[in-house]
């Protein structure tokens, strides 16, 4: 473990880095059943990771040493069950923001966990929680960046980019990962502090696709929907034909508009 300089109260300055694991979430998971003593806002970084995974057992396959993959350890117990998401709209909203003070801006969140530049997919977070009863135990919070990886498999479907390749130049992966976790804390501390509305609508403003009318599919019918809200849950709000309908993960995809 070791202790940063990273401009935190307590996200990232303990860093434990590894030059390979098979999933940072899974390393970290593992630390918190065998309840070792843990501060919050540990980060665990690996060089490689041979069985990254995204939402839903998606896998996640990242180029050793040049791209960003982390786990973060929070213990949100002030925050009820039946709002998880929010948890996430923090995260996402810190790395957001984050990664747009490089890039200038253009990153989207887009619904549940993907990072999306134009129409492309930049990175993902996969946040795992664990429950003690009906109450928070801890958060477990992948992440998942293409920084300095130009190449990637053509057969592909959501084509992915990289702030490489954005920016035609490397970016230093630790000064990525500080900025990463400064912004993340501010967020988390704003969640702690009770201020959903705030956070929801800075979530929002920056969704993909946002109130844009755009084409999805369910259960194979292709129709076009403007997303209008996220609620607490993390269920996706979307307007089609003058009606109103909710949507949980998976049940609804996202068509390419290219």
């Amino acid at each position: 473990m070791q202790n940063n300089t990273f401009p935190t109260l307590f996200v990232g300055q303990n860093l434990i880095r590894l030059p390979e694991v098979d999933s940072t979430n899974n390393f970290l998971k593992a630390i918190v059943s065998n309840s070792e003593p843990l501060a919050e806002g540990t980060v665990i970084m690996a060089d490689k990771q041979f069985a990254g995974r995204g939402q839903q057992e998606n896998t996640w396959y990242s180029e050793p040493g040049m791209n960003l993959t982390f786990s973060i350890y929070l213990s949100p117990l002030f925050l009820p069950i039946t709002s998880q998401f929010l948890l996430n709209m923090a995260v996402s909203v810190g790395v957001r923001d984050a990664i747009n003070d490089f890039l200038g801006g253009g990153l989207k969140v887009k619904w549940p966990n993907d990072l999306y530049y134009n129409d492309q997919k930049l990175g993902g977070i996969l946040i795992e929680n664990i429950l003690s009863g009906s109450k928070y135990k801890a958060g477990i919070v992948g992440i998942g960046i293409n920084v300095n990886q130009l190449n990637f498999d053509p057969m592909l479907l959501n084509r992915p980019i990289s702030m490489g390749k954005i920016l035609q130049r490397d970016v230093n992966l630790l000064e990525l990962l500080a900025k990463i976790c400064t912004h993340i804390e501010a967020q988390y501390l704003r969640l702690r502090s009770g201020n959903f509305n705030s956070l929801q609508n800075s979530y929002l403003s920056g969704l993909y696709r946002f109130k844009e009318k755009a084409s999805y599919r369910r259960l194979g019918e292709v129709f076009e929907g403007t997303i209008i809200d996220v609620t607490e849950q993390g269920l996706l709000v979307m307007l089609s034909n003058g009606i109103e309908k909710h949507y949980n993960f998976k049940e609804v995809e996202f068509l390419n508009n290219i």
